[in-house]
């Protein structure tokens, strides 16, 4: 192959992997997705494509091999009973009965019936119910550990407490898969009410689902109408039991005779075009339904032949999402205006002539960056094509062509709109250096610091924070503190009690966890899950402050570039002041420090390869990066030790062709029993 060519696919390879990441954290951590599904799934499909070119550059930490997202802070993690795995999944008819096909030839004609179902656009939840009673709730997470939401489900009508076992008996541990959603009415009262208390209503019915479910009040959670539909049945007693049932109807007659909320919407087909259209019939009445879907599930009825597909490290092979595709429709710009964010980034934005896209009236749409407004040419006056992906600000997808004259070409300002600041290039974006000053960015920062993840301040969305800089009364953070209720009671729409009201906010977020204020601050590269490992393992403010770049670099999660971007954040000397004034004025909730793990193997570099017996690569992988080595995909110079199994092939020449240790299943057993590790660690089976 040729080597420039190889070159190239590396690196675009990194650059999937890192945008991807970096939109798998937007989604499955800050609930704030800023690409539409579809383009999303692009990026995965050339991924995809491209490691099934280069196999040996695929590794277990690529997004083709992993799902979901991270814990939020404030949230207990347990393990699953069984990974929840992703779906595969497409718009495209050609990959739908590709998928019909690979079953076909598994299987045989016979033994390919299929259930449909829509797929919920909510938060995915598993139900451990033990001796028939309800034992614990957990989010997805990273699919194989997830936040614990008990409290939070308990709390959704409908839901049984304990199952019946009137006419199904109830195996003594049953793990059941759920969907948490709110109906659109209900979203639309959660929105009316968040706006009468002047906070900022939520962007669709999936973010308030899981914004619901994640957050730490019970309380809260019963004042919004969630519900839950049960979906499936893992094997009971942890896969040690006998399923009672020979196919997914049966499983959902099941759950509904125990007392769990089925969706009644359900169809059947034998082959993949009745599916499709069954999947039509769904699409043509998508906007009839009570709640948001994205797509049909297709899965395999009979359980036994589900079994006999199996699953690969991120999806089942026997089911399959059918997505649609977005709503698109098209509209005129009247004009492109700029916002600035927080971290100065300035942010092109189209105003449309009013347009109706899946029952949502849009008037503004995003043109994302300077590089984007510039490769899709969009002018004033252009007619447009705007999609709406159910998680994402509205945006312009291209230009459509009309006849006749068009306006001048669009150039992103040269002076900041808000300071007046000359702006800067910064790769694709364009931002106002003056950070502290721009009146913009104070009031990003103010809304940021007191959003949900933040210090969740009540009654301080972006109206009050606009008008508490604009008249000057707040500059930086530490101000908030300091407000008065009669300085509040000045503020639009503010009265004695709304000024008293948000007093009291302000006097509670005081006392917060670190994690809150951590994430709050807005420091560079640091989100909700970054912010609970820094504070697990710093303890406070001040740890964190005094950390060396080194000390942040061994953190898990942070690389050289996060380490240096959070020490630069610490030491500005600006951000340095604001922070002092903070520790006098704000009392983080003691945290147990967390000390990082013995990694005897840092520095270490592994490759396993071939057929392996007593553990799967996956495992023995999973456990030399617990320990400190890279769990590298191929053999080079900087290879330490390759562990080949049968069948090594390639690796294990090139291994021996440079002089590197090799050895096998045994070998490495002995290996880390030298360095005190319990073989049992590599399956879980340790006493």
């Amino acid at each position: 192959m040729n080597a420039d060519r190889t070159s190239d696919s590396v690196a675009r390879i990194d650059e999937l992997r890192r945008e991807i990441a970096h939109h798998d954290h937007r989604y499955h951590v800050l609930d704030a997705p800023e690409i539409a599904d579809d383009v999303y799934d692009e990026l995965v499909q050339e991924l995809r494509a491209l490691e099934a070119e280069h196999p040996d550059l695929v590794t277990p930490t690529s997004p083709t091999q992993r799902v979901g997202g991270v814990a939020s802070a404030g949230l207990e993690t347990v393990p699953h009973v069984a990974a929840m795995l992703s779906l595969d999944s497409s718009a495209d008819p050609v990959a739908f009965q590709q998928f019909d096909a690979r079953l076909r030839k598994a299987l045989g004609d016979e033994g390919v019936r299929y259930s449909l179902e829509p797929k919920l656009d909510g938060l995915s939840i598993e139900l451990v119910y033990e001796q028939g009673q309800l034992a614990r709730a957990v989010t997805r997470g990273d699919g194989r550990r997830g936040e614990v939401v008990t409290a939070n489900v308990r709390t959704i009508a409908g839901l049984p407490e304990r199952l019946s076992d009137a006419t199904e008996a109830v195996p003594a541990l049953v793990a059941v898969r759920g969907e948490v959603f709110l109906a659109l009415d209900a979203f639309d009262d959660v929105n009316e009410a968040l706006l009468a208390v002047g906070k900022a209503p939520f962007a669709n019915p999936r973010n308030a689902a899981a914004g619901t479910i994640r957050q730490l009040d019970p309380a809260l959670a019963a004042s919004r109408p969630l519900a839950l539909y049960a979906y499936d049945l893992l094997e009971p007693d942890g896969g040690g039991g006998e399923m009672p049932f020979q196919t997914h109807g049966e499983v959902l007659a099941g759950l509904a005779a125990w007392g769990l909320p089925v969706n009644p919407e359900h169809a059947w087909a034998s082959d993949a075009d009745e599916a499709w259209s069954v999947f039509e019939r769904f699409a043509a009445r998508r906007d009839t339904l009570p709640y948001e879907i994205d797509g049909v599930v297709v899965k395999l009825d009979a359980l036994a032949a589900r079994r006999a597909l199996g699953s690969t490290a991120h999806h089942p092979r026997w089911a399959y999402a059918i997505k649609f595709p977005p709503r698109k429709e098209v509209s005129q710009v009247l004009r492109i205006v700029t916002s600035v964010g927080r971290t100065g980034a300035v942010t092109p934005v189209a105003l449309l002539r009013p347009v109706s896209i899946g029952g949502v009236t849009v008037s503004r749409a995003n043109l994302h960056n300077r590089e984007d407004i510039e490769r899709k040419d969009i002018r004033e006056g252009d007619m447009v094509r705007v999609e709406r992906a159910g998680d994402v600000i509205p945006q312009v997808v291209e230009r459509v062509e009309v006849a006749g004259e068009r306006g001048a070409p669009f150039r992103m300002p040269d002076r900041c709109p808000s300071c007046d600041s000359v702006l800067e290039p910064r790769g694709p974006y364009t931002v106002c250096p003056n950070a502290f000053d721009c009146p913009a960015q104070r009031i990003g920062r103010l809304v940021h610091f007191a959003s949900r993840r933040g210090l969740d301040i009540d009654g301080l969305g972006e109206r009050t924070a606009r008008q508490l800089v604009e008249r000057g009364l707040v500059t930086q953070l530490p101000q908030l503190f300091e407000l008065e209720p009669a300085e509040l009671e000045t503020l639009d729409g503010f009265a004695e009690v709304s000024a008293r009201n948000l007093h009291h906010a302000l006097q509670r977020a005081r006392r917060t966890e670190l994690a809150q204020l951590l994430y709050g601050l807005g420091i560079p590269e640091v989100g909700a899950a970054v912010a609970q490992t820094l504070a697990q393992r710093f303890g406070t403010l001040a740890g964190l402050r005094a950390a060396s770049v080194e000390a942040l670099e061994a953190v898990d999660g942070v690389g050289p570039v996060m380490a240096r971007a959070i020490h630069g954040f610490l030491h500005e000397p600006r951000n340095a002041e604001v922070l002092d004034a903070l520790e006098a004025r704000i009392e983080t909730l003691p945290i147990e420090v967390v000390e990082p793990e013995a990694q005897p193997l840092a520095g270490v570099t592994i490759v396993f390869t071939g057929a392996l017996e007593r553990f799967t690569r996956d495992q023995a992988r999973s456990l030399v990066e617990r320990l400190g080595a890279k769990a590298a995909a191929s053999v080079s110079k900087r290879t330490h030790l390759v562990v080949a199994g049968s069948d090594a092939g390639s690796k294990l020449a090139k291994a021996t062709e440079l002089g590197i240790e090799v050895v096998d299943e045994e070998g490495f057993l002995a290996y880390l029993e030298d360095l005190g590790i319990d073989s049992g660690e590599l399956t879980g089976d340790v006493a």
